[in-house]
């Protein structure tokens, strides 16, 4: 599974890792399918489902948006070990800024490692096939 924290108005790191965790189900071929990939907002009050779910269609299919209220990110937020905090811009708006790694775990749902933001893709798809790679020597 990977995981990754952020929000639909983020002006770049969240469009540039998305375009990263596309071109790394793209490397895996077929293998993308056994993973779970999901964006989660750290900005519910202004995305809904159907926000999410438009904006994840701008890339790969295997990606998957997912809100909630504050009441509930914030705990599974924290959980993870990552932040997230509201910074409040001119004119009475706000951007965020948030935790910029994608968190990747094993089939049982255990931590592995961490990819950082624009980390090379010789770098990512690695750690993602080691995982998989255990997950499969693990099974026989």
């Amino acid at each position: 599974m990977l995981i990754f924290f952020g929000f639909t108005y983020c002006p770049d790191v969240c469009p540039t890792t998305l375009a990263d965790i596309s071109d790394w189900l793209d490397a895996l071929g077929g293998d993308a399918r056994r993973l779970d990939v999901v964006f989660i907002t750290v900005d519910p009050d202004r995305e809904t489902v159907e926000i999410m779910a438009e904006y994840v269609d701008y890339f790969h299919p295997a990606i998957e948006g997912s809100t909630g209220t504050d009441d509930q990110i914030a705990p599974g937020v924290e959980g993870f070990r990552a932040n997230y905090e509201k910074v409040p811009t001119e004119g009475g708006d706000h951007t965020l800024n948030h935790t910029a790694s994608v968190f990747l775990f094993d089939v049982e749902g255990w931590f592995v490692t961490t990819i950082n933001y624009h980390e090379p893709r010789e770098f990512a798809v690695p750690k993602i096939r080691r995982t998989m790679k255990k997950e499969t020597e693990e099974a026989t």
